[in-house]
């Protein structure tokens, strides 16, 4: 599915008066929430995404809390046992769905394949990025807010 068949999608539900949709593929899943005239977009890519979402070429700001981003010198280890949840796409990295809501996880936290660990926003759409893997979280690799890049370590984990 592409953003030309998404965009379609949400002009359908504007027009039929739908405040909710819902379709799952084999690679991805895909929710639209309606709230009034508030929407919010929320798919799940898996952790593993081959394609990174590039954002529109387009006028760039330049913010001065912005620092440059590399990767955590663990992540370039080989550790027996630990793995690294990875970012599928440059984007925001967000710790939970929103300020009001808890985070996903936290450090000793147990997760399974399925579980979504984070949100990365990209093009204004809310991203949920499941594990991918079982474990036990050692270390969140970024900052809530912080832009993160493709292939970039998010999580550090201890794999079951």
């Amino acid at each position: 599915m592409d953003l030309k068949e998404i965009k379609q999608i949400i002009d359908l539900m504007k027009k039929s008066g739908l405040t909710e949709f819902a379709v799952e593929e084999e690679n991805f899943k895909l929710k639209i929430r309606r709230a009034g005239s508030n929407q919010q977009i929320v798919t799940t890519i898996p952790a593993t995404a081959s394609a990174p979402m590039n954002p529109p070429p387009g006028p760039q700001l330049a913010s001065p809390t912005l620092t440059p981003i590399s990767p955590s010198p663990a992540a370039d280890q080989d550790e027996p046992g630990i793995t690294y949840i990875k970012s599928p796409m440059v984007g925001t990295f967000y710790t939970s769905a929103s300020p009001e809501n808890p985070v996903f996880i936290e450090i000793n936290q147990t997760i399974e394949e399925s579980t979504i660990v984070c949100i990365v926003e990209a093009m204004k759409i809310m991203n949920e990025i499941q594990a991918e893997t079982r474990g036990t979280i050692l270390e969140i690799l970024i900052e809530n807010g912080q832009p993160v890049e493709y292939g970039q370590p998010l999580f550090k984990v201890r794999s079951t």
